[in-house]
């Protein structure tokens, strides 16, 4: 890991001791994973960026790609407790929350009881999420954004820390409904999953066929995760980047002034945009094994932070124009 001065201020040094100590554990942690996890190291290190930033994480792709056993395999690695559920069309939001009874004791006493759902965990799978009604949907919302929910007027907290990973077929969408912005700002990024190269896939057929499966054990806990996640908040981060983060993402906002930005972009990021690229970067260089983020770091996860928080103009989609392509253009004249 590349250092920093140890002879400045102490807390500068502890930055550098904390940060070399918590760069040898992540290399655990990512190689734990990828011991069952074939060829997909990209979407395994931007989900621990995402985790690592306190945020949660939309993946998309097609089924069959590990999108489950990911999840699956953090919740154990990281030592969290893990739930999922299947979102549906008939799926409520008590299903998600969970309800209160009305229950008598043996003294003709009737009171209600909170009974949790299983959105009281620390780790939450949201399969297929575009598949539950809006209602339902948004029945995540406060508790992603705020930590508690509110159940007939009573708050109920969250287990820190608190993560939604939530899955989505990019290909089904009859029966579907598409996310609103609201819920999809409150993903720090979408992360697309792909299909994994040659040698992956030849050596998950070998692996995943035999008489034994592999199993992963535990490299964190909770309490661990959650000071590296403080840590990472106090991560320096040099004025060329943050120059960066914000030129990039006001570049990527129709009303500027810029013709083909106007032209192209329907509506883009907001601030929130910002923080969510201020803390990735921090986490990214964490993950690498660095102390200070760096440019590289700005151009490789604007794509997952921007693109679901940001769309082009009918005429834009007309001319085969596509998200992609517009952010890698607004990061080639900001990095």
């Amino acid at each position: 890991m590349s250092k920093i001065n140890q002879s400045s201020a102490p807390a500068q040094g502890d930055i550098v001791a904390e940060a070399d100590r918590l760069a040898s554990r992540l290399g655990a942690v990512r190689e734990a994973v990828g011991s069952v996890i074939f060829g997909q190291d990209d979407v395994v290190e931007k989900t621990l960026v995402t985790i690592l930033s306190g945020g949660h994480a939309l993946l998309v792709g097609v089924p069959g790609l590990a999108k489950t056993k990911l999840v699956d395999t953090l919740g154990t690695v990281l030592g969290l407790d893990a739930r999922r559920i299947q979102f549906t069309p008939d799926l409520m939001p008590s299903d998600i929350l969970g309800s209160e009874v009305l229950e008598e004791d043996s003294g003709g006493k009737r009171s209600f009881r909170f009974i949790r759902g299983p959105v009281f965990c620390q780790l939450l799978m949201a399969d297929e999420i575009n598949r539950a009604s809006p209602r339902t949907q948004s029945a995540l919302l406060q508790a992603m954004q705020e930590h508690h929910v509110t159940v007939a007027g009573h708050r109920h907290d969250v287990p820190r820390p608190f993560h939604v990973l939530a899955t989505q077929n990019p290909l089904e969408q009859e029966g579907t409904y598409p996310l609103p912005e609201a819920q999809l700002d409150r993903f720090l990024m979408q992360i697309d999953v792909g299909y994994p190269d040659l040698e992956a896939e030849r050596r998950m057929l070998v692996e995943t066929t035999g008489a034994s499966d592999s199993a992963v054990r535990q490299i964190l806990d909770a309490d661990e995760l959650m000071a590296a996640q403080r840590l990472i908040r106090r991560v320096p981060v040099g004025d060329s980047v943050v120059e960066a983060i914000l030129k990039l993402v006001r570049a990527a906002r129709p009303g500027g002034g810029e013709a083909d930005v106007d032209r192209d972009i329907a509506w883009g990021p907001g601030p929130r945009a910002s923080q969510a690229l201020m803390l990735t970067v921090r986490a990214r260089a964490l993950v690498d094994g660095r102390l200070a983020p760096s440019l590289e770091d700005v151009a490789a996860l604007a794509e997952p932070v921007l693109k679901h928080r940001m769309a082009l103009t009918f005429s834009a989609r007309a001319a085969g124009k596509s998200i992609s392509e517009a952010i890698s253009g607004f990061v080639g004249s900001a990095v």
